[in-house]
């Protein structure tokens, strides 16, 4: 398996549809297989990929630090599933949005559209969020999926205004200290070296090296509850160690097992695109966790071509960290991810 694995990730790599990746594979608790291949960085010289090298995880954020601070936030009382975004933030409740809960938006049934261009006003976090409240809604609320990164940008401001503190100290303290997660944060100071670098960027007239690849974010200071998040391998398998094992991590309850077990429930069974609080569930329609993981599988994918799946059925999950973006917004990482996923799953 593991000579499988490596074959395909570096065939991938010579057709030009990444520049490299770190990939993670943990079974029953031991870890299978843990490699870099590839480079880093091919534009404008190569370097190779590193274990340790930081990725931009984009909409990994989604189910590493947002999720977390809200399943967090109901462990601790603050708020619950079905709370109206308007409780908190009244200014949302316009244009047919009052009815919309933290439920709506953890599962993308919130109404709202998939993505607006913002950073090409060059609005910042405030302008932003000003005009999602002012937002129509493009269908009813409740009633069908549609992933929603202004719904996350919603959720980030929520847990700003609850815990009277900022999004990136919140989940700092709450999680990434007590999970040695030393590496991994919102706009990195490492030396360049360190990144997979991604996209050629116009208006700084080179590729982005530790700068979040995310506009939208980028315009809000490189935070935000969508996308911004950087980390290593090492730092994500901390984390999927401590969702694998109820929430526990060295001997802290970091999460509840209720909070987790809620987590992975179907929550959109009316769509043909399965839904949990944040996380994507294996669904009859196309899920990238590929052909054989079980129907308890759950995941999330990242635009920079990261992803995390987990199958509680064997206690699996698999981290794929690539930074395809480097090459452009090309779609090979749509077929890689479960072809990859069916090697490993095929084994077990």
């Amino acid at each position: 398996m593991k000579e499988q694995i490596i074959r395909l990730l570096q065939k991938e790599v010579e057709l030009n549809h990444i520049p490299g990746a770190v990939i993670h594979v943990s079974y029953q608790g031991s870890v299978i297989l843990q490699e870099a291949i590839g480079n880093r960085v091919v534009f404008p010289e190569k370097a190779p990929m590193q274990l340790d090298t930081v990725f931009d995880l984009a909409s990994l954020t989604k189910v590493v630090a947002t999720l977390p601070a809200v399943l967090k936030l109901m462990d601790d009382g603050e708020v619950r599933l079905d709370d109206r975004i308007s409780f908190f933030l009244p200014d949302f409740g316009q244009n047919g949005k009052d009815e919309i809960t933290i439920r709506h938006l953890l599962t993308h049934t919130s109404g709202l559209p998939a993505h607006k261009e913002y950073f090409k006003e060059n609005l910042n976090t405030k302008s932003i969020l000003s005009r999602i409240y002012k937002q129509a809604l493009e269908y009813p609320v409740g009633t069908k999926v549609v992933y929603s990164d202004l719904g996350l940008i919603v959720l980030y401001k929520i847990i700003e205004k609850i815990t009277g503190e900022t999004f990136r100290d919140f989940i700092q303290r709450e999680f990434f200290i007590p999970l040695a997660m030393k590496e991994t944060g919102f706009n990195p100071t490492f030396s360049t070296e360190k990144y997979a670098v991604t996209e050629y960027s116009v208006k700084l007239g080179s590729y982005k090296s530790g700068i979040v690849h995310d506009e939208n974010t980028e315009s809000m200071g490189g935070i935000s509850g969508h996308a911004g998040l950087f980390s290593p391998i090492k730092d994500l398998v901390n984390f999927s160690t401590m969702i694998e094992n109820h929430g526990a991590y060295n001997g802290k309850q970091i999460l509840s097992e209720r909070a987790l077990h809620l987590s992975r429930r179907n929550h959109t069974l009316f769509d043909s695109e399965y839904r949990g609080l944040g996380w994507i569930l294996n669904s009859p329609t196309y899920a990238s966790c590929g052909d054989y993981f079980s129907d308890k599988s759950y995941g999330h994918t990242g635009y920079t071509g990261t992803s995390i799946w987990f199958d509680p059925e064997i206690e699996l999950y698999v981290i794929l960290l690539t930074n395809r973006v480097h090459f452009g917004r090309t779609p090979p990482i749509l077929r890689l991810r479960p072809r990859l996923h069916n090697i490993i799953r095929s084994n077990f």
